[in-house]
């Protein structure tokens, strides 16, 4: 009978409003598992006695256990067991809060909402954070075959990671024309900009002076990868991308290889950002080590 369902829900969320008064510890994972629990009795309710039992046992729980069961509290109860359903995850396994879970409904692909998930527990992301990095389309600028290699769960190299186009704050509207301002523009910034391009980067230095038999060169930026044991050469152009540039970035890093890096880092990477990239030339002048990346104001 519908009233068994009623009462079960009822009971649960009785249960839950007592749980959040006494047990400060664990009251995110208690409503999590009692949201999925209410979320399952009333898809099955809806689907026996039609979806307007949504209404009716609102009209009920708001007078009998709190006013804040209203229909849309309801119906994201259910919608939160159904994102579990869907994607075939337990809720005693998560480790995400309601409102991490939430920034994930509005996406379909679940090789998507995978990424996302995945990154928010690497990157020990806030709800904000995650919001953040779904709205700027974090996935959806990773290149091709990164996305192939998530799917394929293959080993990811740190380049696979930085996204196409890279985001650079610029809340002035200021014109970039010299790579002097975009290099200012970035170092205003640089812990955004160092999440822009990947998990576990940290800075070197900028303007990175190194000497080349009797001449100086200054790389734009010299950051470390931790996760990766690498050092990674950054050089930025506000052009579009030109053969040379690629053989400026590989003269850095083997630079950083011979003269910087100690025997137990990896080789170093080169971070190649330029205002367009031309995939024709690209092609042909390729180095594995270098990711050629435009760069797009925010």
């Amino acid at each position: 009978m519908i009233d068994n369902y009623y009462n079960e829900i009822k009971n649960n969320l009785i249960n839950e409003e007592i749980y959040s008064k006494v047990k400060d510890y664990s009251k995110e994972r208690h409503t999590l598992l009692t949201y999925y629990e209410v979320g399952k009795l009333l898809l099955e309710a809806g689907n026996k006695y039609g979806d307007d039992v949504i209404g009716n046992f609102s009209n009920k729980l708001t007078v009998e256990v709190d006013k804040k069961y209203n229909p849309r509290t309801l119906r994201r109860m259910r919608q939160l067991y159904q994102f579990f359903e869907k994607q075939k995850w337990s809720p005693l396994g998560t480790k995400f809060s309601i409102s991490h879970i939430r920034q994930l409904f509005s996406l379909t692909d679940n090789n998507e909402i995978n990424y996302y998930a995945e990154q928010a527990e690497k990157r020990n992301l806030s709800k904000r954070q995650l919001e953040d990095i779904i709205r700027n389309n974090e996935y959806e600028r990773l290149p091709k075959e990164t996305k192939n290699k998530l799917m394929n769960s293959e080993k990811l190299e740190v380049k696979d990671l930085v996204p196409n186009p890279i985001l650079i704050k610029n809340k002035n509207n200021i014109e970039i024309v010299h790579e002097k301002a975009l290099h200012h523009l970035i170092l205003e910034d640089i812990e955004s900009f160092m999440k822009e391009l990947g998990n576990s980067f940290s800075f070197i230095g900028s303007e990175y002076n190194i000497k080349m038999g009797d001449r100086y060169h200054l790389i734009d930026l010299l950051l470390f990868n931790i996760k990766y044991n690498c050092y990674v050469v950054v050089e930025l152009k506000v052009t579009e991308f030109k053969v040379e540039y690629i053989a400026q970035v590989q003269k850095y890093m083997n630079y950083i290889d011979k003269n910087v890096k100690e025997i137990r880092n990896n080789s170093t990477i080169g971070i190649l950002i330029c205002k367009r990239e031309n995939k024709f030339v690209i092609e042909y002048c390729s180095d594995d080590r270098i990711a050629v990346r435009e760069y797009e104001f925010v």
